[in-house]
């Protein structure tokens, strides 16, 4: 069973905003990294930001820094990515994801393509559409 939740996407209009949930089933680890990935039709998986369970470091990839902002409610458990000034480019399925190492750095590093399936767990999905 995936211990990960959805919720949030939409249509919206360029330079719009919207937030994304992810709520988490308790696991059976404490130490994980939680990702937010993305990918539109035809394109590779993209990671787009992470956020730690221990002591909450936050990880951006370029293309949104300045515009998303990851957070966690620990009482809730449950990560959020805020996504401000959203432009067309930003269309895409958007996945939460669970990891116990920092699975996008490696992936980056080594110069190989992102699938769900790099992820120890990953949710079901949620399309987010900019358009005007």
């Amino acid at each position: 069973e995936v211990p990960l939740v959805e919720s949030g996407g939409g249509s919206v209009q360029p330079g719009d905003s919207l937030r994304l949930s992810c709520a988490i089933s308790r696991l059976p680890f404490s130490k994980y990294y939680i990702s937010w990935v993305r990918q539109a039709p035809g394109e590779e998986l993209q990671w787009v930001s992470s956020i730690g369970s221990i002591l909450s470091d936050t990880y951006y990839a370029d293309s949104v820094k300045g515009r998303f902002t990851i957070s966690r409610d620990i009482a809730a458990n449950t990560v959020y990515l805020r996504m401000n000034s959203l432009q067309s480019e930003d269309t895409a399925r958007y996945y939460c994801t669970i990891s116990l190492e920092k699975q996008w750095e490696r992936y980056m590093q080594l110069n190989l393509p992102l699938h769900l399936h790099s992820f120890r767990y990953w949710a079901q999905g949620v399309q987010v559409t900019v358009s005007s």
